[in-house]
């Protein structure tokens, strides 16, 4: 953006630019743009395809889309073919990934979320199109001579700066664990797993989050008022952990957990390939394969910490007193069913929170809403970094539902950083999950000189605002809005040159460490004072709610952490090497020794576990994260989270290098950067030590 236009922008916005340097009991536009219900401008001239892409205005237009794609991809690849080693080579490679992934994450997007089928239908057979290119692509022989003919040359590699060299390993990287280095038969064989997978991935996603039916007749029909009904059936979608009926709650669990042999046999099938495909390029294991790059480095070292925490005993006591205070409670409510079971842990932990401290989340939504709390955001956000969240108004065809909002990010100095398209509300058949979605990641474009701006959504499942309300959020809803939000500002703040490695494209076990500290945010009163206003009279959030609210989540802390270590540990074991024994036989075994709750016979949890396919072998990377986001949080902003230095160091150390450089590096720079800083001292014990971060995950 020229520095005139970026001027324009500014000032067409300055309302909101000087909002955030006083406090003011009226909403802002960015407020405003979320506690009123959307009012679109018919456009009767203009068409727009979704984000702006021309072919995207109907489901046709994905297989134009990806044709365009494809052809672009097979001149680029040529180019590869026939330049010179160099930086161009890293850069076409680049140029290349880009051209796919800008089809293929729009497509990733829009085949779980928008509402027409038909759509979902097109962008999902785009993925798989170009998902089986890019398996292809990453064991092209010649394609991988030409960037080897540059990591060989010693001299060339030592002019590259480090950004571009760390590109070229990762793009070298991706060929080795394809198999690059087999021979032909094998090659194919490789590709053809991938494919496979591909498949089995997009099945098990899908029906993992299907519900499960049982006839009416065979639930009291007291009962049936709580679950969806078609027809004869009763419908469970979901595990209804926070009813306070006890055999609501079992009920869920039994039928949302029974067993699918169709869905269980893909889970197989798919644990089986990932295993294969891991051997056959390699790896000892498919979690070998998938923690190569990470902080973790591979799956037995950081099991073996964990086993080895110096807090490790002391946790294991709390966990204990955590669930005696859940079977207590239990007897309490329900002394004919007074058995701690799995579909108690989520109610009962509740309940001893709001009983302790007296939170109920209705006293505390009034002055949580939606608008509010996007104030909130761009308070912090304006504070920390000089980025403002302005509304803007999305074109016809652009957005795929008509609550979608639209953000642009704009910095104070440099400008528009691109743009965020909120989808917050619920709708019939949209996943009830909060994710955050790339769909176009930010690079220096070498053909054209100008920066290509990230595009990203955040999805939601918020109830929509009423006619005499906006949309009221739950501490929990505010964390979660403020977790998400911290994965958009990754991928808005780290400008790198390389798209490959823009925002959240990095180790996964440090892509939620940006998310987690953000939570950390949302729940000081010093940042919650600047937004928390009760929607109709103004009143402040009192602080000591604020306190109780912080109080109350030290209870049955260890046991929810506990939970996390058994889906952690659980998820290494399925992507060890076969067990001979059913996933089911396993989650029982693992339940047992990492849980302590007993395991419910005819359920499968596992089947639920859609973490397998984005996070498969990784979901310690939550642990691992929060660790890192506590770390980060005590040394830099714990003393005061709204200030600048601070934020712009954190942006400069962190977010802006998205995935150029090692994770651990990126830790030990903001930490030796404080060590020498004549602001702020550091604590001795704030080190990158793998073993410093699993003990500390014992005393979160």
């Amino acid at each position: 953006m020229s520095a005139c236009r970026r001027m324009l922008y500014l000032v067409k916005h300055r309302s909101l630019l000087t909002h955030v340097r006083r406090n003011l009991t009226t909403w802002s536009p960015v407020g405003a743009a979320f506690n009123a219900r959307p009012h679109r401008k018919l456009d009767l001239f203009q068409k727009n395809g979704l984000f702006g892409v021309p072919e995207l205005s109907c489901p046709a237009g994905f297989q134009v889309a990806t044709e365009k794609a494809l052809k672009n991809t097979e001149h680029l690849v040529e180019k590869a073919y026939s330049s010179s080693p160099g930086v161009q080579t890293v850069q076409c490679f680049d140029q290349l990934s880009d051209e796919l992934c800008k089809v293929a994450d729009l497509a990733d997007f829009i085949k779980v979320a928008h509402p027409d089928p038909a759509f979902r239908e097109a962008a999902e057979k785009t993925c798989i199109e170009i998902g089986t290119v890019v398996e292809k692509l990453n064991t092209n022989v010649e394609l991988c001579k030409s960037l080897k003919n540059l990591l060989d040359n010693p001299d060339i590699v030592a002019q590259l700066d480090p950004d571009t060299r760390r590109v070229a390993d990762l793009f070298m990287f991706d060929f080795e664990i394809s198999g690059i280095h087999l021979d032909d038969t094998l090659r194919k064989e490789a590709v053809a797993l991938h494919v496979k997978l591909l498949d089995l991935n997009n099945e098990f996603l899908v029906r993992s989050h299907m519900p499960n039916r049982i006839a009416r007749s065979a639930i009291p029909e007291h009962l049936h008022l709580h679950f969806a009904t078609e027809g004869s059936f009763i419908q469970i979608g979901g595990l209804h952990a926070d009813s306070p009926n006890d055999l609501v709650r079992e009920i869920a669990y039994r039928i949302y957990l029974y067993p699918n042999a169709e869905l269980m046999g893909c889970l197989e099938e798919l644990l089986k390939c990932r295993y294969k495909l891991a051997t056959l390029v390699g790896y000892e294991s498919y979690g070998h394969r998938a923690l190569k790059g990470t902080m973790a480095k591979t799956p037995g070292y950081y099991t073996s910490l964990f086993f080895f925490s110096h807090n490790r005993d002391i946790f294991i006591i709390q966990t204990a007193k955590d669930f005696k205070m859940m079977r207590d409670m239990k007897k309490k409510l329900s002394p004919r069913h007074s058995e701690l079971m799995p579909w108690d842990h989520p109610y009962l932990s509740g309940v001893l929170r709001a009983e302790r401290y007296n939170i109920e989340p209705s006293l505390y939504s009034p002055y949580l809403s939606l608008g509010s709390c996007m104030e909130g955001l761009n308070n912090l956000f304006s504070q920390l970094y000089g980025v403002s969240l302005m509304s803007e108004q999305p074109r016809a065809g652009e957005v795929w539902s008509e609550d979608v909002r639209k953000l642009a990010v704009v910095h104070e100095t440099e400008g528009l950083l691109g743009y965020i398209y909120c989808d917050f509300f619920h709708r019939q058949d949209k996943p009830h999950q909060d994710c955050h979605f790339t769909i176009r990641g930010g690079r220096q474009c070498q053909e054209t000189g100008q920066y290509q701006l990230p595009v990203v959504v955040l999805m939601l499942s918020l109830p929509h605002p009423t006619k005499g309300a906006p949309t009221l959020l739950t501490p929990g809803m505010m964390e979660n809005l403020f977790h998400e939000m911290g994965h958009a500002m990754h991928s808005m703040l780290g400008r790198t040159r390389y798209q490959h490695v823009t925002g959240t494209r990095c180790a996964t076990d440090f892509a939620e460490v940006p998310s987690i500290l953000m939570e950390y945010f949302a729940t000081d009163y010093r940042v919650i004072s600047q937004f928390a206003r009760h929607y109709e009279t103004g009143q402040p959030l009192p602080e000591s709610m604020v306190a109780r609210l912080c109080e109350s989540k030290k209870v049955c802390g260890a046991a929810d952490t506990q939970l996390q270590i058994f889906y952690a540990v659980l998820d290494q074991i399925y992507h060890s090497k076969p067990q001979n024994r059913s996933t089911t036989e396993i989650l029982k075994d693992m339940q047992q020794k990492f849980y302590g709750l007993p395991y419910t016979p005819n359920t499968a949890w596992q089947l639920r576990f859609s973490h397998l396919i984005g996070y498969g072998a990784k979901y310690y990377s939550y642990l691992m994260s929060r660790a890192v986001a506590s770390m980060v949080w005590k040394q830099c902003f714990i003393e005061d989270p709204l200030n600048r230095e601070m934020g712009e160091r954190y942006r400069r150390e962190m977010l802006a290098h998205g995935g150029a450089k090692e994770p651990m590096l990126m830790v030990e720079g903001i930490s030796n950067k404080l060590k020498y800083s004549s602001n702020y001292s550091i604590d001795s014990s704030f080190s990158a030590n793998p073993q410093d971060f699993c003990d500390s995950i014992f005393l979160l």
